[in-house]
C-alpha cells in the first residue's frame, strides 16, 4: 500500500503557478518597454530574479510516494521506483515556504542523482523540520550503512575497532 509524502499542492506549484507568475512579467515587462515606462529595467529585473527563483524550486518538483521498501518518484509525465536503501541523504530548507526536500541518490536514476520534493502542508510549523525528513532517513538507514567504509582490521585476527592502550602498568 503506497502513501503519498508530497504535497496535493505539487502540482499547481510545478505547471500552474510558473505558468501565471512568469506568463504575467513577461507580459507586464514588454508592455512597459512598448511604453518606454522608467520602470522597465525594475521588471525585467524582477523577471530575471524571480524567473530563476521559480525555475530552482517549482519546476524540477516530483511527486513522491512511500510503497514499502520503495520510493514512487513521478514527474507527472513519467514514474520511476527506487530502492529506499539508495537514498544516501535528506536535506530541508526550513525558510522557504513550499518548505522543499531534496532527496539525494546513491546511483543514478531517471530523474538524476537528488530530487526536489514539497511535503504535504503543516499549520505553524515555522522553521522546524518536516517529520518526514526524519522518517525518510530512519527508512534509509540501511543505505546510510551500505555505503560506509568497512571497519578497519585488527592485528589480533578480531572484528572491530582495536581495544584502547592501557597506560600506568595496569594490567
Amino acid at each position: 500500500m503506497s502513501r503519498t509524502i508530497s504535497s496535493s499542492m505539487t502540482v499547481i506549484y510545478k505547471f500552474v503557478f510558473p505558468t501565471v507568475w512568469i506568463g504575467g512579467f513577461v507580459a507586464g515587462t514588454v508592455a512597459m518597454f512598448i511604453a518606454d515606462m522608467p520602470q522597465k529595467w525594475h521588471f525585467l529585473g524582477a523577471l530575471i530574479l524571480g524567473g530563476s527563483i521559480i525555475g530552482w524550486l517549482c519546476v524540477p518538483l516530483k511527486r513522491v510516494e512511500i510503497d514499502g521498501a520503495e520510493l514512487v518518484v513521478s514527474n507527472f509525465f513519467r514514474t520511476i521506483r527506487v530502492p529506499l536503501l539508495d537514498i544516501s541523504r535528506v536535506t530541508e530548507n526550513v525558510l522557504i515556504n513550499i518548505h522543499p526536500v531534496w532527496i539525494y541518490f546513491s546511483s543514478p536514476t531517471e530523474f538524476g542523482t537528488k530530487i526536489l520534493f514539497m511535503p504535504t502542508s503543516r499549520w505553524f510549523a515555522f522553521f522546524s523540520s518536516h517529520p518526514i525528513v526524519g522518517e525518510l532517513r530512519s527508512l534509509a538507514a540501511g543505505g546510510y550503512r551500505k555505503h560506509s567504509p568497512p571497519p578497519l582490521p585488527r592485528f589480533d585476527g578480531e572484528q572491530g575497532p582495536p581495544p584502547l592502550p592501557r597506560f600506568g602498568g595496569e594490567e
